[in-house]
């Protein structure tokens, strides 16, 4: 039966959930729970070799890529090292989601252009505050993401006895074997 109370969502709205579906956060979340979001959800626009964030600096947002392509770096003796590429539908600055926390490693444009969606940790927080079951969804996704990352962590390290490339532990083709 059809609740006439619930809430309908324009076609923006519904194009903007499924959207955010396709990434590892927001996929177990119903559309009614990714709405809580929307207020604060908005796009920033960014031109080439423009720093989203540097290593170090506080996490206070958490960002989507709608079109483009960020490279996240760490600082390597005065360089940047590639650890990862983000392109669309993909998610950086997740510990955005935790409190308190520093990035720890720098984004920046890799593409001519690229769009954020961009969600400020102050409105993660309060809808996690009053939705304890988004902020268990999502904290699983963020556990798991971590966990998968821990595992390429080791492996690399394990095939590598003892010397590893960075990158590798990023790469999402590596079938993670458990």
């Amino acid at each position: 039966m059809i609740n006439p109370f619930s809430r309908t969502f324009n076609a923006t709205e519904l194009e903007t959930f499924q959207f955010l579906a396709q990434t590892f956060l927001f996929a177990r979340l119903k559309n009614a729970e990714m709405s809580r979001f929307l207020p604060a959800l908005h796009t920033r626009k960014y031109k080439r070799d423009e720093v989203v964030f540097f290593s170090g600096d506080p996490s206070q947002a958490l960002y989507i890529v709608k079109s483009g392509k960020i490279r996240l770096t760490i600082d390597v003796k005065d360089t940047f090292e590639t650890i990862n590429e983000v392109r669309k539908s993909e998610i950086f600055g997740e510990n955005a989601l935790l409190e308190n926390v520093k990035r720890i490693y720098t984004s920046i444009v890799a593409s001519e252009e690229a769009e954020l969606y961009v969600i400020p940790h102050f409105a993660i927080q309060e809808v996690f505050d009053s939705h304890s079951k988004i902020k268990a969804k999502m904290m699983t996704s963020l556990a798991e993401f971590y966990n998968q990352n821990n595992f390429r962590l080791f492996k690399s390290y394990r095939s590598s006895f003892g010397f590893f490339n960075l990158q590798e532990m990023f790469d999402r083709t590596t079938n993670d074997e458990r």
